[in-house]
C-alpha cells in the first residue's frame, strides 16, 4: 500500500523509508509541510505518517488544513512532542493515533494497520465479500476458505478493490495506490498483477469491466 512519510529529519526518513518499503509497503517521502500539502492535494494514500515540526507549515497546520478541505486519508503522528496536551491537541484536530519518537517498528506498522483498518469502517483485521477476504495483519487472501500468499503489489492492488467491494477502479486509481513516486510502471503492470492473481485465486475473482477497470465479485459479507 502506498504511504506518504512527512519528516524532516534525515536519518529518520531515511531508516523508516527503508524499513518500510522492506515490508512491502510504497513510501512516498517529503521533508516540509509544503511539500505534505500538495502530495496530499495529488496522491491517494492509505495512510500519513506526519512530524509536527517541520519547516515551512508545522505540522499541526498540515492536519488542520487536510482535515477542513474533507481529506479523510488517515494520519498517524510522529513526534518528540509527548506533552498531553500536545497529543489532545493533535487528536482533536484530527489525527487518527499519535506515536512519541523514539518508537518500535513494529508498533507503528501495527497501528498503521490499525487506522487504515478503521478508515475501511472494520475494526477486525479482514475486509473483503463472502467469497474474497484479505487478511490485512497476515497479508493472505481466503477464497472461499483457502488461504494464499500474495506479494507486496498484488497485496496492495486487492485491498484497493476489497475497500469497496463491487466498485470498479481504473487502471490510473489502481496504480495511484500501489505506486510511490519515482517507481517505473509499465503500461501493462496492472494487467500483469491481476494475471498472477487470477492464477493464484481463480479466474472470475477479479472482472474487467470493458474501457472502465476491474472490480472483485461478490457481495459483502
Amino acid at each position: 500500500m502506498r504511504v506518504l512519510l512527512v519528516e524532516d529529519d534525515e536519518m529518520i526518513g531515511h531508516s523508516l523509508r527503508a524499513a518500510l518499503a522492506a515490508g512491502g509497503w510504497s513510501v512516498d517521502w517529503v521533508k516540509d509541510g509544503q511539500l505534505a500539502q500538495s502530495a496530499l492535494a495529488d496522491g491517494d494514500y492509505a495512510c500519513v505518517l506526519l512530524d509536527l515540526g517541520l519547516p515551512k507549515v508545522d505540522g499541526v497546520e498540515v492536519l488542520r488544513s487536510a482535515r477542513a478541505k474533507g481529506d479523510a486519508t488517515p494520519v498517524l503522528v510522529l513526534t518528540a512532542r509527548d506533552g498531553v496536551d500536545d497529543r489532545v491537541n493533535g487528536l482533536d484536530l484530527g489525527a487518527d493515533d499519535y506515536l512519541v519518537k523514539p518508537y518500535e517498528l513494529r508498533e507503528l506498522i501495527a497501528r498503521m494497520r490499525a487506522v487504515i483498518r478503521r478508515r475501511d469502517g472494520s475494526a477486525h483485521s479482514v475486509i473483503g465479500t463472502t467469497g474474497v477476504q484479505l487478511d490485512l495483519t497476515t497479508r493472505e487472501v481466503l477464497v472461499e476458505g483457502e488461504r494464499a500468499q500474495l506479494s507486496a503489489r498484488e497485496f496492495s492492488l486487492l485491498h484497493a478493490l476489497l475497500e469497496r467491494p463491487g466498485a470498479i477502479l481504473s487502471r490510473e486509481q489502481l496504480e495511484n495506490r500501489i505506486y510511490g513516486w519515482g517507481e517505473e510502471v509499465s503500461s501493462n503492470a496492472v494487467d500483469v498483477l491481476i494475471h498472477g492473481m487470477r492464477r493464484k485465486l481463480g479466474p472470475e475473482t477479479i472482472r474487467n469491466v470493458r474501457g472502465l477497470g476491474w472490480r472483485v465479485t461478490g457481495a459483502a459479507p
